[in-house]
């Protein structure tokens, strides 16, 4: 399968300003690309690019005054399967867990263990460890919280999304995130591509979508507490504790955002 993804986003600002950026795809997709992945900048400007110390590649850069644009058209291939499910996975006691992944049991910005593990414990202690309690997770949130793009809001914690009752992916992703974590499974955020591939499309425009990461067994699964089904398609770009390790930009200064279009979409 090939999957077109990319973006057209603009900002303006009335002097330069320093940006992060986290929009290209992850290092082991890189492989997959069909057509060079090139980050075009209007007007052109210098750039530098490191790795950030979740393996996220980041460009740097300095924003001119005035309209700054970014873009991106490419085609990736894709193994067109779904979400892997591991029904057999378990749940590996905290203490023989690998070193890296213990910084994703930890409260973060947007994931206030402390403030929803007496409620984690008391709705899925019941609940047998491994991939059963995380998609007990996932049914949890999918059906405790509404979705809609008008219920966007920046600061919108996991504590916060679960009182309100209300929010967009990232707001899923970290209650189900922020509960995983409650019952000692490590869970990181996801943020991508994922198109409305083998689905019917959405009557909205396309967007950036976020998801998360469990550790079962030896390695990291993919769950999606938004949509609570395996889906095709998905391509990461970063992943953090969440969403502040995520953010497709940051602007260290006054900016407004004055454009902004996503393109994923299977090429036939």
């Amino acid at each position: 399968m090939k999957i077109r993804i990319g973006y057209d986003i603009a900002y303006e600002s009335s002097q330069p300003i320093p940006m992060l950026l986290m929009l290209s795809i992850e290092e082991s997709r890189i492989a997959d690309l069909l057509t060079p992945h090139r980050i075009v900048f209007g007007p052109p400007t210098a750039e530098r690019v490191f790795r950030d110390g979740f393996g996220n590649i980041c460009t740097r850069l300095i924003a001119p005054p005035g309209t700054f644009a970014m873009s991106l058209d490419a085609l990736v291939a894709d193994r067109g399967t779904p979400d892997i499910v591991a029904p057999e996975a378990e749940q590996l006691p905290v203490d023989l867990l690998p070193d890296e992944t213990l910084v994703f049991l930890l409260g973060s910005r947007y994931c206030e263990t402390d403030q929803l593990s007496d409620t984690a414990w008391s709705l899925f202690g019941g609940v047998a460890p491994g991939w059963s309690r995380v998609q007990a997770i996932c049914e949890f949130v999918h059906r405790h919280m509404t979705f809609g793009y008008d219920y966007a809001r920046p600061t919108r914690t996991a504590w916060e999304g679960f009182n309100e009752r209300l929010g967009v992916c990232r707001d899923f992703a970290h209650l189900a995130i922020t509960l995983c974590r409650c019952m000692n499974i490590p869970a990181r955020y996801c943020t991508g591509y994922l198109g409305d591939i083998g689905v019917p499309p959405a009557d909205a425009p396309m967007d950036f979508s976020a998801w998360f990461e469990a550790y079962l067994g030896d390695r990291w699964y993919t769950f999606d507490a938004r949509h609570n089904q395996p889906r095709i398609g998905r391509v990461v770009m970063a992943r953090g504790r969440d969403a502040t390790d995520a953010a497709i930009s940051t602007s260290f200064g006054p900016s407004q955002l004055i454009r902004f279009k996503v393109i994923t979409e299977e090429v036939r």
